[in-house]
């Protein structure tokens, strides 16, 4: 069994990412977080909570990474991220799409580990 480290930093960057509708990048957390702690331990944290599965991480169209929060219940069978993500081209949010899973044809003899499907446009909130 495999034993997490709680500390405050953590346990805020968590409830940031959990109380946010939108995937939020490193710059934004930071920012929400009151700089509670610095940029490296951000991002030590952000790594930490990934490896635990508790969140994931996204990386939009530009390149930045983003992080949202897991919206699945942990148990002992191996979960997968295989949802849309949604970028919106105007007011730049990033968006996980839970109930919307690509499909998608290979050619024979490939196997699909992880998916990183993200579609931009607009969101409602820009239309």
């Amino acid at each position: 069994m495999k034993t997490t480290r709680n500390t405050t930093a953590k346990t805020t960057i968590l409830e940031i990412i959990k109380h946010s509708d939108v995937a939020l990048s490193h710059t934004e957390i930071q920012t929400l977080s009151n700089n509670i702690c610095d940029r490296v331990t951000i991002y030590r944290v952000l790594d930490r909570l990934v490896g635990e599965d508790v969140i994931h991480k996204i990386v939009n169209l530009d390149g930045t990474i983003k992080y949202a929060s897991c919206h699945h219940v942990h148990n002992d069978a191996e979960h997968t991220h295989n949802h849309i993500h949604f970028s919106c081209e105007k007011c730049h949010l990033v968006t996980c799409l839970e109930n919307v899973e690509p499909t998608f044809k290979l050619p024979p003899n490939y196997q699909v580990k992880e998916v990183n499907f993200t579609l931009s446009g607009f969101c409602p909130n820009c239309l």
